[in-house]
């Protein structure tokens, strides 16, 4: 059995239901307003939690080594501004903390975030219930010793990384904090359909196997909803994808995310599947005992039959519908060469009491 996880009001685990976390990052634009704008769609579109990134771009970004490497990559490319200037337009100021926090506690939504300089994990330890690390720390143990640390839950996305990088990590993280989600991820951002072909769900099939104790989850990328229930399908209990109004907005995160209408139909369709998944114990369900009757066959007379006559095969056949007190159809060879024990009209089922036996 997993172990449960409780992150704010909310508690996760094998029985219960997906957690979805609205990844504002940077598609607050740089306007508070905009990011509580987001919190409530997200809310409201059936998000759990909303999630920002905090950094300070001077430890986080070299504005020198990005312009070095010769050429912009991946999604990068299409950026008008350098790298350096893009993330710092995207820095969420700290000193917004409070207001979204409160806001979030007004709309009873969890607020937490993916600190990306060891700083910031010192200003929110107190402040969050949970933390997430993205994929690019996956083999920075500095980072991930300090998060594991603060003894709150870990969120541990692994995209871009090695099996033994996920492992050498999960060590670390365990050493000193057992409440962790391990999440499969690719991190391409482009939203290209291609990127499908490189999500390796079953990868999730492999940490179920690696960490039988361990709630997995899924950080995504791609549009719509197909990986999601895949994932869900295959045991994910956490599910993470970039969350704005309007994908056709300027901006790194916005033509990758989720807007308002496909997060609302991505959690309904979730909660539908969950249904779907059910049990799973094999059982004629309630809803299906009716068919039973209708869909199984009985023996039945093709001709009236009187009290004392002979049972033969060329007097039965084998129809739908099956009441319950029908005789059992697989026992056929024990009614032959017996007697009614009653007349039997054209059509009619054979019961038990209807042989001399």
């Amino acid at each position: 059995m997993k172990r449960n996880i409780r992150i704010g009001k909310h508690t996760i685990g094998e029985n219960q239901p997906t957690y979805f976390i609205a990844d504002i990052a940077a598609n607050h634009d740089g306007d508070v307003k905009r990011a509580k704008l987001l919190i409530k769609l997200a809310k409201e579109a059936g998000a759990d939690a909303v999630k920002f990134q905090h950094h300070d771009v001077k430890k986080y970004v070299s504005d020198y080594g990005f312009k070095n490497l010769g050429a912009k990559f991946s999604h990068q490319s299409k950026w008008d501004k350098s790298i350096f200037d893009v993330y710092k337009d995207a820095e969420v100021p700290t000193s917004w903390t409070d207001e979204l926090k409160a806001y979030c506690e007004e709309l009873d939504i969890t607020f937490f975030t993916t600190p990306y300089d060891l700083d910031m994990v010192d200003f929110f330890s107190e402040r969050v219930p949970a933390f997430k690390i993205g994929s690019g720390d996956v083999a920075w143990h500095s980072m991930l010793e300090k998060i594991a640390k603060t003894g709150k839950p870990v969120l541990f996305a692994t995209g871009a990384s090695t099996m033994q990088e996920v492992v050498n990590a999960v060590n670390i993280i365990t050493k000193y904090n057992i409440d962790v989600v391990l999440m499969q991820c690719n991190t391409n951002y482009t939203g290209n359909d291609a990127n499908f072909k490189y999500i390796n769900l079953n990868v999730i099939e492999t940490y179920k196997t690696m960490y039988p104790d361990m709630i997995i989850g899924l950080s995504d990328h791609t549009h719509g909803g197909v990986t999601v229930l895949g994932a869900v399908a295959m045991g994910v209990k956490v599910v993470e994808k970039h969350f704005t109004d309007d994908t056709s907005r300027p901006g790194p995160d916005h033509p990758f995310s989720m807007d308002p209408a496909s997060w609302k139909k991505m959690v309904d369709d979730t909660k539908l599947l969950e249904l779907a998944l059910g049990s799973p114990v094999k059982k004629v369900e309630d809803n299906e005992k009716e068919t039973v009757i209708l869909q199984r066959r009985s023996i039945r007379l093709t001709t009236d039959i009187k009290k004392g006559d002979l049972i033969t095969m060329d007097k039965i056949q084998f129809q739908r519908p099956c009441p319950e007190d029908a005789f059992d159809i697989n026992r056929v060879e024990d009614l032959l060469g017996k007697r009614a024990n009653m007349s039997i009209e054209n059509g009619d089922y054979i019961r038990l009491e209807s042989i001399q036996w």
